[in-house]
């Protein structure tokens, strides 16, 4: 099929180019947000955790792979046909909810607030998928990997709540 497009090869590179850069920015974004928020000062070094929270350490790099994982879905689920508003919405809420989580948590000093707003970013997520979905099947499994990841670190959350609450 031949390609019917009459804007300018340079126009139409960089209109692909755009839902690289909103993946990006919401990458980003939310990286920074919640980043900032992360202090593991002496308040967090005192909780007790359960043995089997994974290693420091390898938070940080699967928190980086799961958003390249989602900003992936989010491409392909643009240039699938994805609605794109509600796309970027679905993103953007997201982002939000996922930085709001680890201010609650680490900022806030409220494991028991973050476990309460795990549950939206967790229908958060789902929303992204079934989003993706209508751009691409893949582009929704790609967002697997982080509902997964969500669901361990709210049984997590849930897990430190427990072992020294109460909290306020």
């Amino acid at each position: 099929m031949a390609d019917t497009d009459t804007a300018p090869a340079g126009a139409r590179r960089a209109r692909d180019r755009r839902p690289l850069w909103l993946a990006l920015a919401w990458m980003v974004a939310t990286g920074i947000l919640g980043g900032a928020a992360v202090q593991l000062g002496p308040w967090y070094a005192s909780l007790r955790k359960p043995d089997w929270m994974p290693n420091e350490m390898l938070i940080g790099p699967a928190w980086g792979a799961i958003f390249l994982l989602s900003a992936w879905a989010f491409v392909t689920a643009w240039r699938g046909g994805a609605p794109r508003g509600l796309l970027l919405l679905t993103y953007v809420v997201n982002g939000a909810l996922n930085a709001g989580w680890t201010w609650l948590f680490f900022q806030a000093r409220r494991p028991d607030w973050s476990l309460l707003e795990a549950a939206p970013l967790l229908l958060s997520i789902l929303a992204m998928i079934a989003v993706c979905a209508q751009g691409s099947r893949a582009a929704a499994w790609l967002n697997l990997p982080y509902l997964a990841w969500v669901g361990f670190a709210a049984a997590l959350n849930l897990a430190i709540m427990r072992l020294n609450g109460p909290f306020g």
